[in-house]
């Protein structure tokens, strides 16, 4: 992977603003209030947001970020998966954990246990169903189960879902890893189902189509969404630091009608079950693999 110092100083920030971010996380603290704090932190530690900080409580699992009037607060019994990506030059650092606001340290302890037994196996041609077994086993051991219809994935520059996943449980996909990859590995476990659907819209929007428009407004901020996050996933809060409501939700829906951007969906767990989550970015070596994702 060329020009690895990008890859190793994204994981680094990344990892600290994780660290900041979940000590915030407490009952009663503003989840608006902790997503801009711990934005703030990773650009005052030299990077940049890969995608909207997220904090997905009890049985969403993924993709709740917040937004610009957002009145959620932590309560005492959540259980919070705090999600944070940072790029340098399109270079990205991707990790996540729980924060148990309850009682659900074994839910919690089964996620982080599948991706650390993960991560002892990833090398130079191991093969993605081989990882998926382990961190299926896992969890299953635990008494929980892996939730099939999320995944790791392979990154590249400004590419966070880059090609092909890492799955959760075995799925026979022979694909090897090859030297100098990085990949998100990231278990969830849930005592539901299993599984997740698309929910309500989340807010968090990334460019699809590069194509030109033709109104003024649109126009400007599209150009503002390429120079500042290229193909990378942000929200409606972030445009709000620049531009007005209305520039910037007249600005949205002519995008997406044109189909130069999409919006993504909340992933709750199908049978309302509680989720965790762990989540580490790596670099694949002949030998073994770095956790990028490291203080």
């Amino acid at each position: 992977m060329e020009n690895n110092k990008d890859w190793i100083k994204a994981g680094k920030i990344a990892a600290e603003a994780l660290d900041y971010a979940c000590s915030l996380v407490k009952p009663g603290a503003s989840l608006l209030e902790v997503t801009n704090k711990t934005e703030s932190k990773i650009e005052k530690l030299g990077g940049k947001c890969a995608f909207p900080v997220q904090f997905s409580i009890n049985d969403l699992a993924a993709h709740y970020t917040a937004s610009f009037d957002d009145k959620t607060k932590f309560k005492k019994g959540d259980l919070v998966k705090a999600d944070v990506g940072v790029q340098v030059n399109g270079a990205i650092g991707d990790n996540a954990r729980t924060v148990d606001l309850g009682n659900n340290k074994k839910l919690v302890e089964s996620s982080l246990a599948a991706l650390n037994e993960a991560v002892k196996i990833i090398k130079e041609g191991t093969k993605l169903h081989e990882i998926g077994s382990v961190i299926g086993k896992t969890i299953s051991s635990k008494g929980f189960k892996p939730i099939k219809n999320l995944s790791g994935h392979l990154i590249e520059r400004y590419a966070e879902h880059a090609g092909f996943n890492v799955p959760n449980y075995n799925n026979k996909d022979t694909t090897a890893l090859e030297e100098g990859m990085v990949i998100a590995i990231e278990p969830f476990a849930t005592d539901g189902s299993g599984m997740i659907k698309e929910g309500k819209k989340s807010g968090i929007y990334a460019i699809v189509n590069d194509k030109n428009v033709r109104d003024n407004i649109s126009r400007e901020i599209l150009g503002f969404i390429k120079e500042e996050y290229s193909t990378l996933p942000f929200c409606k809060r972030q445009l709000l630091k620049q531009f007005s409501e209305f520039k910037v939700s007249f600005a949205i829906k002519t995008l997406i009608i044109n189909g130069i951007i999409r919006e993504y969906d909340q992933l709750p767990e199908v049978g309302k079950g509680l989720v965790s989550q762990a989540e580490y970015t790596v670099m694949v070596e002949k030998e073994g693999c770095k956790i990028l994702t490291q203080c």
